[in-house]
């Protein structure tokens, strides 16, 4: 039983300054969560029991499905990171440190090697596959921004699983376990969520799905088509060009267009100057980056801008992406700011890449390579050809959708899961193979399953809250039910107490206010602040025989004798 005069807890009336979203304000107002530094939180006692309910429940799923728990230390050795190019590719985001003689170490982000090596230890054969085992074990990641509380942090709980099979088709049978397991884990925390197509990014692999929960303030942005439901994240969404003719444009024409390095002044210009009736859409824009040391060229739409993420996401390989600054203008002359186009990037030594809406056969408006210049009918084909086509542009609701050519909608949501198919890139660097039926060796292939613990949490207090508070689903709350004694007198708070040991003798968690020095209003607001999802008031009632039930979901209030309202709970919580 959690009693409130010796719990350590102490809520809050106020909103933290520095919290922007619903989770990170009434978890720490209501005493579940306190930050000790940027993206670094400590857990109160109610704060362990939600998120050890959450770990219960992610266990039980993983354990209902097969799969097996390990455990690796946090802190672990460079070598296999170096073995699969991790300990550089993961770049600042990587807690490095060394011990004192000088050995190097990190903190772990994720333990694909590790889980590697563990089975390459432990078995030899195709016999002993396939198999799945799993972990719930902190991470580490220095994020450059760490935000929304304990959405986003530098050290935060996951639940990790990887898969080994011995072909492909073993793989996609235990993919799609593992997805099966995520939806009974998920629908069990009563999480609203949606399956969407996604990137491996550093993971490597193929085959990707993010689960997402949607809530208005969260960090991750899908598209959802509501006509066939298609769905995924923006950086995995597939541009669908519209089929159109563009004819045979005349020869590239230059123009003197003074004063427009902006997409916006070049259309006001066009339309006076050249009795042109075009928009942003008809220009081509021509976004300058530096990846990896080296200078590439994108070109999208006029009315678009690069989506970095996006950008980034479909560059494999690329280690840092960045757009080109004043002092990169300064070292390569030939590129005037405002005014690049594409026909002379060969000449420049540009890579060229372009958005799928720059089709061939395509012709724009776009900069001469001179100041105050600009050309039209530069066509994509005959003045310029590309190096590859890229997902670069952002994406806007109304974009057609791949599957069915339908208008998609836009959503923002949390990432609470993330699931890949990794296939060999982990075992073949690390050497993990068995023997198979004819006795060859064969390199084992791996899927890898992540769910955000601490990270659900929030997601459900994103999902489970009003202007009151916390409004937590019965399975994740610190208790079920919240007796509240009000009064001066020792009736009510002998008869809460009665109450909270046979509701306990039932087998149902119990939180009681026994505090004799807070007012009732105090208590009531702490009660719909922390959560629980029903509250029962010990008081002025008692004079009638009757105690107060609230459902805190629903708001619902109703009076019920008192040798009724243990009964009546139990059923509720049937």
């Amino acid at each position: 039983m959690l009693r409130m005069s010796s719990l350590f807890l102490r809520t809050l009336r106020d909103d933290p300054a520095d919290a922007t979203v619903p989770s990170h304000k009434l978890l720490v107002r209501a005493g579940y969560v306190r930050p000790i530094a940027a993206g670094i939180f400590s857990w109160l006692p109610l704060g362990v029991i939600a998120l050890r309910n959450v770990e219960r429940i992610i266990r039980e799923e993983m354990d209902r499905a097969g799969f097996q728990e390990v455990h690796f230390p946090a802190l672990l050795p460079r070598e296999p990171y170096e073995r699969t190019h991790r300990w550089d590719e993961y770049g600042p985001t990587l807690f490095r440190l060394q011990d004192r003689k000088g050995s190097d170490y990190l903190l772990g982000p994720t333990h694909e090697e590790m889980f590697t090596l563990m089975v390459k230890g432990e078995y030899s054969s195709y016999k002993d596959l396939p198999l799945s085992i799993y972990q719930i074990q902190t991470k580490y990641r220095d994020e450059a921004r760490p935000r929304s509380g304990i959405v986003r942090g530098r050290e935060f709980i996951m639940k990790d699983s990887y898969s080994f099979d011995l072909d492909d088709e073993g793989l996609e049978k235990s993919y799609q376990k593992h997805r099966e397991a995520y939806i009974s884990t998920f629908n069990r925390l009563n999480l609203k969520f949606n399956i969407v197509s996604a990137m491996s990014g550093a993971m490597g692999g193929s085959k990707s799905e993010e689960f997402l929960a949607p809530c208005e303030t969260g960090e991750d942005t899908y598209v959802l088509c509501e006509k066939c439901g298609y769905a995924a994240n923006v950086e995995a969404m597939k541009t669908k060009v519209a089929n159109r003719d563009f004819g045979t444009p005349p020869a590239m024409e230059i123009l003197d267009t003074p004063n427009t390095p902006t997409i916006d002044s070049l259309v006001e210009v066009m339309n006076s100057k050249y009795g042109s009736s075009i928009t942003a859409a008809d220009t081509l824009k021509n976004v300058l980056l530096v990846a990896d040391g080296e200078a590439i060229s994108v070109l999208v739409p006029g009315d678009r801008e690069v989506d970095l993420k996006r950008l980034e996401a479909n560059l494999p390989g690329i280690q840092e992406l960045r757009l080109f600054d004043d002092e990169d203008f300064a070292k390569r002359k030939e590129l005037v700011k405002g005014y690049v186009g594409p026909q002379d990037a060969k000449k420049f030594g540009l890579k060229l890449y372009a958005d799928p809406r720059v089709v061939v056969g395509s012709h724009w408006i776009t900069g001469a390579n001179h100041l105050n210049k600009h050309m039209r009918y530069v066509t994509h084909g005959r003045d310029f050809a590309v190096d590859g086509f890229i997902e670069a542009a952002e994406v806007r609701a109304g974009d057609l959708c791949p599957s069915c050519d339908n208008p998609v909608i836009i959503d923002r949501a949390i990432e609470i899961g993330h699931i890949f198919q990794l296939g060999r890139k982990y075992a073949e660097a690390l050497e993990l193979t068995v023997l198979d039926s004819e006795g060859k060796s064969r390199v084992v292939t791996m899927g890898s399953y992540g769910i955000g613990v601490s990270r659900a949490v929030a997601a459900i207090a994103e999902q489970s809250n009003d202007e009151l508070g916390l409004v937590w689903p019965e399975e994740i709350a610190p208790a079920k039910v919240h007796i509240v004694a009000t009064g001066k007198d020792d009736l009510p708070f002998d008869t809460a107490l009665k109450l909270a040991e046979e509701i306990e003798t039932k087998g149902i968690s119990v939180m009681l206010d026994d505090r004799r020095d807070a007012s009732p209003g105090v208590k009531f607001k702490d009660a719909e602040l922390i959560g629980n999802p029903y509250i029962v008031i010990v008081g002025k009632g008692l004079v009638d025989g009757k105690v107060e039930l609230r459902k805190r979901r629903t708001g619902e209030k109703s009076e019920l004798a008192v040798n009724e309202i243990v009964s009546q709970i139990v059923k509720l919580l049937s």
